[in-house]
């Protein structure tokens, strides 16, 4: 109450000073402040003031928007805003006659510690108001020594922007790039590129090392954030066994992305070396085709994990493991379910290139029942750290994160693009960040759980080398896999070789919509291609992500990307980006503790090699299948370990927001734009429903599949509003965020 009355006294005392001082005063100008959260016990009230930018007069000795003077935050209440407990402030700026319309404010915060600033809603007339969408921490100025800038939510291309405003806007993207020197701090807002050069520990002695990935041709690797990181040169228990969920996890498991169409036979890997595996291995489980009819009609698939475990294998079996490189050949059935043909598992020979090749066949019974179960196991291995490794971490972690940087540098908050792929960023460099401190790096989480051990990542370098952006887009995937076939008649612009591909179904309809709604938005603000090519701003990101942030995929004489010359090129690449960002990730994270949550259907290392009859293993083998099994995948530590690593990743926090929501239903001030997010939102309901339907069709096998568990990894989840939290196995967040 004191303070209240305080508070009043404080601005009238303001006011007859501003008066007497000369200053014709408009009728005083009002806000909301909304803070979600303090850091400790500070008290923004008591030490924070806001001014306004004007965006219709720009001050003739900065050339920024005339700059009003401060105002202080007053009569603190306790609110709540979507469901999340906030305090809401009252502010009265007192302005000069001719200030004109605010369109940025700056926020001092004279206090010790940070606090989470939601908006700032200021009534500019009767029936107007101004937004400012913030979300966003403020830091003492003691540690930043600069306000907080931000700028209404209305959306401008640079060329566009109000003249008060264009030096402003080309300062703030000028800060966010910084000067590439310094060490990082916590609270700084600055986007900056690095090489992954922080992984290794010298000082640790010679296991510790590891080799800088990117800016060179033997690692080339997407380019991190630089920070302050010390630098370095269900159902039935025994399902999961079965062939059929075997098959199955291939189309609608952890790593659905990578299984393809066979397209000539036998098949032939790096350097032209043929498979051992030949017709007469397979023949009989064709259906009565030939190995060359079942390939022509594309019937036989592979899941192909020889020639870049390969050229590394003596190195990583080395470290103590016993792993194989391995091709997995199947058959598609009448029912479309995959039946497995072989198994082909490769160890380097003495010579030079040469290889020692031994080919397993499905059995149901005896010791060749155990042994090819032995020979999936090892599959799976091999699956497990593709998937962890290259399709988890390189495909979406480390693909998005330069195209975080380049934004920050190059887009202005006020862009349309910008605002478009905000919420596709949220909490991605931050994990990242944890990623290559704990888990990534040498003697880290993963080197100690997964087979490449300290090559894991220099493994993936390798695999990176083989990356292009425009292939990530979900309809070339398939189409480069040979799952799809062209048409122009699909929304998609394909059609699927066989519809029981939940992944491939599912994706396509979450894809359409997050084409549809780009395309709609980008055309909104886009009028023509000349529009696109002359976005100053836009093409600054789009040169600085290829140039830099994915420097080493600079020369496009392999086709890695489009060229942002047209509305159509630019729909795509953003689809494209937030296709990697929401759905991608969430395919193949939060169903990792379903699948991967009993240790042996995803085991992710060896210890044994498979026995050859007549050798004293194979004896043992024999004696016990069970306990050989259980001595050949990770030890208990390790599962535990792995376990509680899957379990933390695959879960959703309280505050996830997901595709099709925004933090904040004022994050722009444009209702047509509301509008055709409003659709985006029921385009992606319509797509649960259909998941749902297709999850309660008996006819489609690999739904759920021997083990029950229903694919709802795609199951977008809009009703969800950050309530349900924890392992869902369901749900698509808007960005990489864990």
């Amino acid at each position: 109450m004191l303070q209240d009355c305080w508070d009043n006294l404080r601005q009238k005392v303001i006011h007859h000073l501003n008066l007497l001082a000369g200053y014709e005063t408009q009728p005083v100008l009002r806000g909301e402040v909304v803070v979600y959260r303090t850091s400790g016990r500070s008290n923004p009230a008591k030490s924070t003031a806001i001014s306004l930018y004007s965006i219709t007069r720009a001050d003739e000795n900065t050339g920024f928007g005339k700059l009003s003077r401060e105002a202080s935050l007053r009569n603190g209440k306790k609110t709540k805003h979507d469901g999340v407990e906030t305090t809401t402030y009252d502010v009265v700026f007192y302005l000069e006659a001719d200030f004109g319309t605010p369109g940025a404010i700056a926020v001092k915060n004279r206090g010790r510690r940070e606090f989470l600033l939601k908006s700032v809603t200021l009534e500019v007339s009767e029936n107007r108001s101004v937004h400012f969408d913030c979300n966003s921490w403020v830091y003492p100025i003691i540690k930043t020594n600069v306000d907080r800038l931000f700028f209404a939510n209305t959306s401008y291309l640079p060329s566009q922007t109000p003249a008060a405003l264009q030096s402003l806007r080309q300062e703030e993207l000028a800060n966010l790039r910084g000067n590439g020197r310094g060490e990082r701090k916590e609270w700084e807002r600055i986007y900056d590129y690095d090489r992954y050069n922080d992984l290794g520990d010298p000082d640790k002695g010679l296991h510790h090392e590891r080799p800088i990935l990117g800016g060179t041709r033997s690692y080339p690797y997407p380019r991190r954030c630089r920070t302050g990181r010390p630098l370095s040169n269900q159902a039935d228990e025994n399902a999961w066994m079965s062939d059929e969920e075997f098959g199955r996890e291939m189309l609608a498991g952890l790593n659905p992305a990578v299984i393809r169409c066979l397209e000539r036979f036998p098949p032939v890997g790096r350097g032209g070396k043929v498979s051992s595996i030949t017709a007469s291995h397979i023949e009989k489980n064709l259906e009565g085709l030939s190995a060359d009819q079942a390939v022509e009609l594309r019937r036989i698939f592979i899941l192909d994990h020889h020639d870049y475990i390969m050229q590394y294998l003596r190195r990583i079996n080395e470290q103590g493991v016993c792993v194989y490189a391995s091709r997995t050949l199947l058959f598609l059935r009448h029912d479309q379910t995959l039946k497995p043909l072989a198994i082909e598992l490769s160890l380097p020979g003495d010579g030079k290139g040469a290889e020692i090749n031994r080919v397993f066949l499905p059995a149901s019974q005896g010791g060749e029942r155990a042994l090819w179960q032995l020979a999936k196991t090892h599959v799976a291995v091999n699956d497990s750290g593709h998937h962890q490794l290259i399709s988890h971490w390189l495909h979406t972690h480390a693909a998005v994160e330069p195209f975080i940087i380049a934004t920050r540098r190059q887009l202005s908050a006020m862009h349309p693009i910008y605002k478009l792929l905000d919420p596709h960023f949220k909490d991605t460099m931050h994990i990242n960040s944890l990623a290559r401190s704990i888990l990534l790096n040498a003697g880290g989480i993963l080197e100690m759980t997964m087979f490449p051990g300290k090559f894991a990542l220099e493994m993936s370098s390798a695999i990176y080398r083989n990356w292009r952006f425009r292939e990530q887009a979900l309809p070339l995937d398939l189409l480069k896999r040979g799952i799809a076939l062209e048409d122009p008649g699909e929304p998609s612009g394909v059609r699927l070789r066989f519809e029981d591909y939940p992944y491939a179904i599912d994706g396509l309809d979450v894809w359409v919509a997050i084409k549809t709604w780009v395309t709609n938005y980008c055309a909104y603000f886009y009028p023509d291609d000349r529009s696109v090519a002359s976005d100053v701003e836009i093409q600054s990101w789009w040169h600085e992500v290829r140039t830099i942030g994915h420097g080493d995929k600079r020369n496009d004489e392999d086709g890695c990307w489009l060229p942002l010359d047209s509305v159509a090129n630019l729909s795509q690449t953003l689809t494209t980006l937030i296709w990697i960002a929401s759905a991608l990730h969430a395919s193949l994270n939060f169903g990792q503790f379903a699948y991967a949550g009993y240790p042996p259907n995803r085991p992710t290392r060896c210890r044994k090699f498979i026995p050859h009859e007549g050798t004293p293993e194979f004896a043992e083998y024999l004696r016990d299948p069970d306990k050989y099994f259980l001595e050949m995948v990770p030890d208990r530590f390790t599962t535990t370990l792995g376990l509680a690593l899957i379990e933390v990743l695959s879960g959703h926090t309280a505050d996830e927001v997901y595709l099709g929501q925004r933090a904040s239903s004022e994050w722009t001030d444009d209702s047509h734009v509301l509008h055709m997010f409003q659709q985006f939102g029921d385009d992606l309901r319509k797509v649960e429903k259909r998941i749902e339907e297709r999850n309660g069709n008996r006819g489609l096998k690999n739904r759920c599949g021997p083990a029950q568990v229903p694919y709802t990894l795609l199951y977008p989840d809009t009703s969800n509003l950050g309530a349900e939290k924890g392992v869902t196995g369901r749900g698509i967040p808007n960005s990489v965020s864990i």
